[in-house]
């Protein structure tokens, strides 16, 4: 076989490999995505119990890249905090190890069979969430098939004495840990270094001692995902990535001094338990210095957070007005499991500014205090902003990878967006008859005042329960939100006859009548949209 041949080989081999766990992890991301995500907020408020979630759930989407992104996330998004995320990052280093112990069994003789099912599954079959473990089962075989293809060729190399001698002459520990970590920055996955190493090694390219130090590398390197990940984050999202680097770093530090005082008993050790099988050595290597690093470090958990206070010092600042996104990050803040969560919280917000700027407005019609007016409009503008900016983001999010459960209810979040935003306008509509009355010098009556405040206050009311059903699926005012929304509109209906009433008693006039009913009319209609929002979800049709 040429050298030409062998190369393409390895790179093909190493491109079905890396599309292999590519596809089966985002496979299992949108098949258990969304739940999983639910099981980590739910069982991470205990700093063990958070790494013991992480371990598993790492071990199940089999990336720990793809786990330490989505716990920045998560931190960027106050859904976590960085103790608890401390603990899901550890475990997410034990889980990661799952993978190379998979690749070291050898599964490739059984890859074309693992396709074939993906293929048919993906092909035939209907139902979303079939499809979806379709890809999972797909990948996995794609996987080693691709490990099949790069251990061909590199049995071909192994023929050839300047490779043999090449890699058989890497004794330098440190070009080894150098040598882990480019690769793994390049692939974006230690779980792709370390199963090419376990192939070196089972070929007998790479000795034992060597692939511990490559190894080493490997953990530092998988850190710059996360790294990445922050950028665009908030301090607090920052500190998490950090948390991950500075394991890493500390951990592989910790190993390598205990392999450079006792390189040849742990050898001997790791070759007794793995049966002098040079694929279960590499494995269970990766796994053990996972398992050992964790176990000493756990218990500086504290100490590892309060050093990424120093690294990445300020505070969170609170920005309720601010026209930016508070929680939809940048490109690379990117999380498929946490997607729709964080578009949700942005609406969160977006919905109480609007909230808030109805009440100011109104503030503004009674007490004809025009700094309020001119705040209403200054808020509106960022409350269109974040309409158009969410928007566009639920548009991508619409045409990305996401869990099946949360593709279902991007159509209730595009009809939420609106509904926020049309509440936005009703504030600007209360804020354009603040402007009237002051330019006209028109008066109201006390009894239009206490009216007015009176539905405003049931108005807030409902709004506020929405809110907090459709962001927090707390139903417990359901019942709460369909009466009050009956009671507004009993209320409108009476306020407009009292109206008429006042207006054929000759006890108002025209203009300020008019503008009286309008408000009555739009605070009537921000009902509708409250009640709107907080079925937008429960209403989304399952497929």
């Amino acid at each position: 076989m040429s050298a030409l041949s062998v190369i393409l080989g390895l790179m093909g081999g190493l491109g079905l490999f890396l599309y292999g766990m590519q596809l089966m992890s985002d496979g299992l991301e949108k098949v258990a995505g969304a739940k999983m995500r639910s099981v980590l907020e739910f069982f991470t408020k205990n700093r063990f119990m958070g790494m013991l979630v992480g371990v598993v759930f790492t071990a199940i989407i089999q990336s720990s890249s793809a786990t330490t992104v989505m716990v920045v996330s998560f931190v960027n998004s106050g859904l976590m905090d960085l103790m608890q995320a401390a603990g899901v990052i550890m475990g997410a280093n034990i889980g990661t190890t799952v993978t190379s112990q998979l690749i070291s069994f050898n599964l490739s003789e059984w890859a074309p069979m693992f396709i074939m099912i993906g293929v048919v599954m993906n092909s035939f079959c209907k139902n979303r969430k079939v499809v979806r473990f379709g890809e999972v089962v797909l990948g996995f075989g794609i996987l080693f098939m691709g490990l099949s293809t790069m251990s061909g060729s590199m049995a071909v190399l192994k023929e050839s004495p300047a490779i043999t001698h090449l890699l058989g002459s890497l004794e330098n520990h440190y070009l080894a840990i150098l040598m882990g970590f480019v690769i793994t920055a390049i692939l974006q996955s230690s779980s792709a270094t370390v199963g090419i190493v376990l192939l070196l090694a089972s070929q007998g390219l790479l000795g034992i001692q060597i692939c511990f130090f490559i190894i080493l590398g490997c953990n530092m390197g998988s850190c710059v995902s996360a790294l990445l990940a922050s950028l665009g984050g908030k301090p607090d999202a920052k500190r998490a990535a950090w948390i991950h680097f500075l394991f890493n770093i500390a951990g592989s530090i910790l190993i390598l001094l205990v392999l450079t005082v006792a390189l040849g008993p742990i050898t001997g050790f790791i070759e007794q338990i793995s049966g002098h099988n040079p694929a279960r050595e590499v494995a269970n290597a990766h796994t053990i210095i996972k398992i050992v690093e964790v176990i000493v470090l756990f218990p500086f958990i504290q100490w590892i957070v309060k050093l990424t206070y120093k690294i990445v010092p300020g505070r969170e600042q609170a920005v309720e007005e601010e026209m930016r996104l508070e929680y939809i990050g940048e490109k690379n803040v990117f999380s498929p499991a946490t997607a729709v969560f964080d578009a949700t919280k942005e609406l969160e917000r977006m919905g109480y500014m609007a909230v808030e700027n109805l009440k100011r407005a109104m503030a503004g019609l009674l007490d004809l205090d025009e700094a309020k007016i001119q705040e209403v409009y200054k808020v509106e503008k960022t409350i269109d902003f974040l309409n158009e900016a969410i928007t566009d983001y639920l548009v991508a999010l619409n045409q990305a990878t996401i869990p099946v459960e949360d593709a279902q209810s991007i159509g209730g979040l595009f009809h939420v967006a609106n509904d926020i935003e049309r509440i936005g306008d009703h504030a600007e509509n209360v804020a354009d008859a603040a402007k009237m009355r002051i330019e006209q010098d028109l008066d109201m009556s006390a009894q239009a005042r206490s009216s007015l405040t009176e539905m405003l206050d049931m108005v807030v009311k409902i709004t506020v329960y929405a809110l907090d059903m459709f962001s927090n699926n707390n139903q417990e005012h359901m019942q709460e939100i369909l009466d009050l929304e009956d009671q507004v509109d009993e209320m409108e209906r009476r306020l407009q006859q009292d109206h008429v009433d006042r207006l054929t008693r000759n006890e108002c006039t025209p203009a300020a009548g008019m503008v009286y009913s309008d408000i009555v009319s739009g605070l009537e209609r921000v009902s509708d949209h409250a009640t709107n929002i907080a079925f937008s979800i429960a209403e989304e049709p399952e497929s």
